[in-house]
């Protein structure tokens, strides 16, 4: 054993003693290199034996080693920091492959925080914040843990799970028979009764002739009037909860509506309002999105696409691209990574005017319905009335009756027509095709909701043209107004264009 230990000992130290060669070898050759009073030493030892033009040799060789001493330095330098780069990249990749998965824990934290939110800013409604959701086989399902898990390997995991519970659903034929004028008082009466929410019928009216007009209504006016809480009750009336979108002040395009691909989990992070969607899209029910405190960001931002996608006449033209690029186990309605927006889905719009909140441009409100709620409504007794199950297909129709129905009369249009002559002469205020449709839409189904026709004409004109005034320099137009106002009296009669002109005296009196 002695004779083993000695070997060891003596072949470790051959070995450490080469590596101590190598080292100090190494050392005392950088040392070497750059030993500056050594090179002095040598040139002064042989200054006085060179001739003029060995100087200019000595000049060149000392250039040339100064110049490989500093490139040698450099190159060190360069290959540190791009080792220490290419550290620092691995590092803050792992870091982050650790931060997203706490980051997915956090939002499923904050979804569960958002919809507790949610529940108390409704509580008002007087119902219960923690009554289960109506989007029947929809949200309220999807929470399942074992069913999400159970979707592993897809990237749209709410969705898909949506394709296991309709697998078997066929669409529902409520059979409905009623009429617009007798479904205003029936959804009036419900409020009241159910909710102790109080609307007028001119109201109720003027919302359901918005909703036949285009698909955005925006609901404005000053806050606690009951602007979402119309648009929640109505989702109630419907047997169907409305998806609430509350939109956040940083929003900038449409995936904080639609969600986004993550490129680090490889799944799709799918929003409340993309599964309320895709839901509606497997019915021929009625679904409602509240886009609340719509203009809390720029709505012209996150909301273009939808704007142009719900303007087309042609619903199969209502696609929107969700991902680039298809995969084989995509839910059932994604096709080519795009998904078909539903027609059977409104979106309500809440505004409030103030410093917080950005202004509404014309791109927007001449997509839209706008419709004021400045009071609210008084109480009265109502008759317990339930909610309804309606058809799209049903409703949709009655629109399309109404329009058939009552038209806006030859005489009408000609008003409007000298109207809109004078508001360009006098304003320089027109307005396009588009209104032209809404308001053919809006006054027909005012109509048929048990309106006038020349009211229905003054509450669309006040809200869709006559706005467009707010733009204009009041103190320019101030003097015109008297004149206008007696123009209105004697084209449609005195005093019929309530809104029109209590709207533009009002601004008269900001000038």
């Amino acid at each position: 054993m002695d004779t083993y230990v000695r070997f060891l000992y003596e072949f470790l130290n051959e070995f450490f003693a080469g590596l101590k060669t190598i080292v100090f070898g190494i050392i005392n050759g950088i040392k070497q290199v750059f030993d500056i009073p050594n090179y002095i030493h040598l040139i002064k030892e042989y200054k006085n034996d060179f001739s003029g033009q060995e100087w200019i040799l000595v000049a060149i060789a000392i250039a040339a080693v100064a110049i490989i001493l500093i490139l040698s330095v450099i190159l060190v330098f360069l290959i540190l920091r791009k080792y220490i780069r290419f550290r620092k990249t691995l590092v803050e990749q792992e870091s982050m492959v650790k931060e997203v998965a706490d980051l997915n824990k956090r939002v499923a934290k904050m979804t569960k925080e958002r919809e507790e939110i949610l529940a108390m800013k409704v509580s008002q409604l007087g119902l219960s914040p923690n009554e289960p959701s109506e989007m029947d086989i929809g949200q309220s399902n999807t929470e399942n843990k074992e069913e999400i898990e159970s979707a592993d390997g897809v990237r749209f995991t709410r969705l898909t799970i949506i394709d296991k519970k309709f697998a078997k659903y066929k669409v529902q034929n409520y059979n409905n028979d009623f009429e617009l004028e007798e479904l205003c008082n029936t959804f009036r009466n419900f409020a009241a009764s159910r909710l102790h929410l109080y609307y007028t019928l001119p109201m109720i009216r003027t919302f359901i002739a918005g909703l036949a007009s285009t698909k955005l209504v925006i609901l404005q006016g000053i806050s606690g009037t009951g602007k979402t809480s119309l648009a929640y009750a109505w989702g109630k009336f419907l047997k169907h909860d409305s998806c609430v979108v509350s939109v956040q002040p940083s929003w900038r395009d449409r995936t904080e509506l639609f969600g986004y691909f993550n490129e680090f989990t490889k799944k799709f992070n799918e929003t409340q309002l993309l599964e309320q969607l895709y839901i509606a899209s497997y019915t021929d029910d009625v679904y409602t999105v509240i886009l609340d405190e719509m203009n809390l960001a720029r709505v012209e931002y996150y909301f273009a696409e939808m704007l142009s996608i719900l303007e087309m006449p042609n619903r199969d033209e209502w696609i929107i691209e969700v991902v680039s690029s298809p995969w084989e186990n995509d839910p059932k309605h994604i096709i080519g990574g795009r998904i078909k927006i539903p027609a059977n889905t409104w979106y309500i719009g809440t505004i409030n005017n103030d410093d917080s909140t950005f202004m509404v441009t014309d791109k927007v409100y001449d997509r839209a319905m706008p419709i004021d709620i400045n009071e609210k409504g008084q109480v009265f007794e109502a008759e317990d009335t339930p909610p309804m199950d309606v058809n799209f297909t049903y409703i949709d129709s009655l629109f399309e009756k109404a329009k058939a129905e009552h038209p806006v009369s030859d005489d009408l249009w000609k008003k409007i027509n000298e109207m809109d002559d004078y508001v360009i002469k006098h304003f320089r205020v027109a307005f396009g095709n588009r209104i032209v449709t809404h308001l053919g839409k809006f006054v027909a189904a005012y109509v048929a909701c048990g309106g006038d026709e020349v009211e229905g004409i003054d509450y669309f004109m006040a809200k869709k043209v006559l706005r467009k005034f707010e733009q204009l320099n009041i103190a320019y137009i101030k003097d015109e107004i008297d004149g206008f106002v007696t123009f209105l009296d004697k084209t449609f009669g005195k005093g019929k264009m309530k809104e029109c002109i209590e709207y533009v005296l009002r601004l008269k009196k900001l000038g």
